[in-house]
């Protein structure tokens, strides 16, 4: 989906919104226990919808609890997003606020696992650095 610069700088908007929540206004115990951050917002062309891509920390997240885990921030979440929106409203001056929905992020997952597999491989660094060297 092409961004323009309204919608990507609704989404920035958004997201400083929906963080500055989450850190002081949001009081459900599903979300007190976790570290959730805002990754990215997506707004949709005509501004009526954005996907807001959330981020879970956590030494529990990788396993099964962690998937409940995030089952039960994005219900909270969720369950938040009437109050949310009506924040949007009072500090952005549109016409509609957009519909929000959530979806997890697993970008930061995805590269812990890859660099933890890298790692594994167990490549001495002199080696490396002599590749490097030959190359220029």
């Amino acid at each position: 989906m092409a961004k323009n610069y309204r919608s990507g700088r609704l989404g920035e908007e958004i997201k400083k919104i929906i963080s500055n929540m989450l850190l002081r206004e949001l009081k459900d115990p599903r979300l007190q226990n976790s570290l959730v951050s805002i990754s990215d917002v997506e707004v949709s062309y005509d501004g009526s919808y954005a996907t807001v891509y959330i981020s879970v920390l956590g030494e529990s997240i990788s396993d099964d609890a962690g998937e409940e885990e995030k089952q039960k921030i994005l219900n909270a979440l969720k369950s938040a997003s009437g109050f949310m929106r009506k924040e949007i409203g009072r500090n952005v001056k549109l016409r509609h606020v957009p519909e929000l929905s959530f979806k997890i992020d697993n970008s930061l997952e995805y590269g812990r696992r890859m660099s933890k597999i890298i790692d594994s491989l167990e490549i001495p660094k002199d080696d490396v650095a002599e590749e490097d060297t030959e190359v220029k």
